[in-house]
C-alpha cells in the first residue's frame, strides 16, 4: 500500500521543496508532497541549484499553501522548521503520525555568493540524512 507525506514549512521555498525532492528519490512508489503556511512566489534558485547536484529537478516544483491539502488524509505530517525562530506548521486534516525534523533555513544565509552556497549544500546534505533516516523508519513501521 502505497505511504502519503506531506512536508511542511512556512514559505515551502526551500528545505520542504528539498526533502521532498529527496523522498521521491528514494522511492517512486510514495505519494510525496510539500506545502507551507505562508507560500513563497518560487522556489529558491539556490535550492534548485544545490539538488541539481545530487542529480534531483525541482525546477518544475511550486511553493504550495497547505490548504489545498487538507481534505486528504497522510500516513505522515513532518514538519521541517529550525526551531525557536520560527513557528512550525500545524496541519489540521487527518493524519497517522506526526514527526518535526528541523533544518535552518538556507534562505536566511548571508555573505558572498560562495558562503550562501555553503549553507545551501550544508543544509540539503542534513536533509538528505534526516530524509533518508525518515524513509527507512518509516518503511520499517510499514512492514510491522
Amino acid at each position: 500500500m502505497k505511504q502519503s507525506v506531506l512536508i511542511l514549512c512556512t514559505g515551502n521555498s526551500c528545505r520542504s521543496q528539498m526533502a521532498e525532492g529527496f523522498l521521491r528519490s528514494f522511492d517512486s512508489e510514495l505519494e510525496v508532497f510539500s506545502a507551507g503556511t505562508k507560500p513563497a512566489a518560487a522556489v529558491h534558485p539556490l535550492a534548485v541549484a544545490v539538488m541539481r547536484e545530487e542529480w534531483i529537478d525541482l525546477s518544475a516544483y511550486r511553493p504550495k499553501s497547505v490548504e489545498e491539502f487538507t481534505s486528504r488524509p497522510f500516513d505522515w505530517v513532518v514538519t521541517v522548521c529550525a526551531g525557536a525562530n520560527e513557528s512550525c506548521p500545524v496541519f489540521t486534516g487527518e493524519v497517522k503520525h506526526r514527526l518535526h525534523i528541523g533544518f535552518d533555513d538556507p534562505a536566511e544565509a548571508v555573505g558572498s555568493r560562495e558562503e550562501v552556497l555553503a549553507v545551501f549544500r550544508r543544509v540539503r546534505d542534513e536533509i538528505r540524512t534526516g530524509f533518508r533516516e525518515f524513509y527507512n523508519q518509516m518503511k520499517t513501521e510499514a512492514k510491522s
